[in-house]
């Protein structure tokens, strides 16, 4: 197969090892290489982003310790029906490269086509390198394969550590003054929200308190004037002496 039939960035996603420390960002935390910059053929950490705004950007995830890739951003690059998918955080995603096992399968099951792992049906690769594999063996190419993708966003995963400018959309209009007022009247609500409460909760607490005064007030007038009305009650009362038999 001709270098030309075999795009450069699908060779490093299949080959490069992703997640390892970025040499340009040593010091720097959160520098795993994580991020596959399909116009450049590269492997970069979030904190190379600031060179490649405007070029088609792929995220690699890990699952099981194993690099993966999401279903929904994979399908914009290629066809990747009929590849086992797993769930992780909500999402499908399909492993990139086939997993070593330990022991041959044996069983009369579903398999993959390439490397004889256990699957579910209906599906038939394990991994997307084995279904490369299967359709270069099959159609000498990856012309039905390979898809046309113009724009790849980036997921929130990797944008919560890229500057503000990077996160927003190609058509957004909004501008500095509008965050700032936006900024502004948000902290103008949540100032009267906290006056509103407070006034409430010294409302509560005075009105706690005034209702505590009251019943100390009849609790001690009951107290003091229980003792004179029994003694009273026993010094003009005589006793009632039971009957001589």
């Amino acid at each position: 197969m001709e270098s030309g039939e075999f795009p450069a960035w699908l060779e490093v996603l299949l080959k490069d090892k992703f997640f390892n420390a970025c040499l340009d960002h040593e010091d720097v935390k959160k520098n795993e290489k994580n991020i596959l910059c399909i116009d450049c053929c590269l492997s970069i950490c979030p904190h190379c982003l600031s060179s490649h705004t405007t070029h088609r950007l792929l995220q690699i995830r890990r699952y099981v310790y194993r690099d993966v890739l999401r279903v929904e951003d994979g399908s914009k690059l290629m066809d990747c029906s009929l590849i086992q998918p797993y769930i992780t955080n909500s999402s499908k995603v399909v492993f990139i490269n086939e997993r070593p096992q330990s022991r041959q399968f044996r069983g009369s099951g579903n398999i993959c086509i390439t490397c004889d792992r256990s699957l579910q049906s209906p599906y038939l690769f394990c991994s997307l390198s084995c279904k490369i594999s299967d359709v270069i063996m099959r159609q000498r190419g990856l012309a039905g394969f390979l898809r046309v993708c113009n724009v790849l966003d980036l997921t929130d995963e990797v944008t919560t550590t890229t500057p503000s400018s990077t996160l927003e959309p190609t058509g957004s209009t909004r501008t500095t003054s509008e965050s700032a007022g936006n900024g502004e009247d948000m902290f103008w609500c949540q100032a009267l929200a906290c006056t509103a409460t407070t006034e409430i909760v010294r409302k509560k607490r005075s009105s706690l308190s005034t209702t505590c005064r009251r019943v100390t007030e009849v609790v001690s007038t009951t107290d003091t004037e229980a003792p004179v009305n029994f003694l009273n009650r026993r010094k003009n009362t005589p006793p009632q002496r039971a009957p001589l038999y």
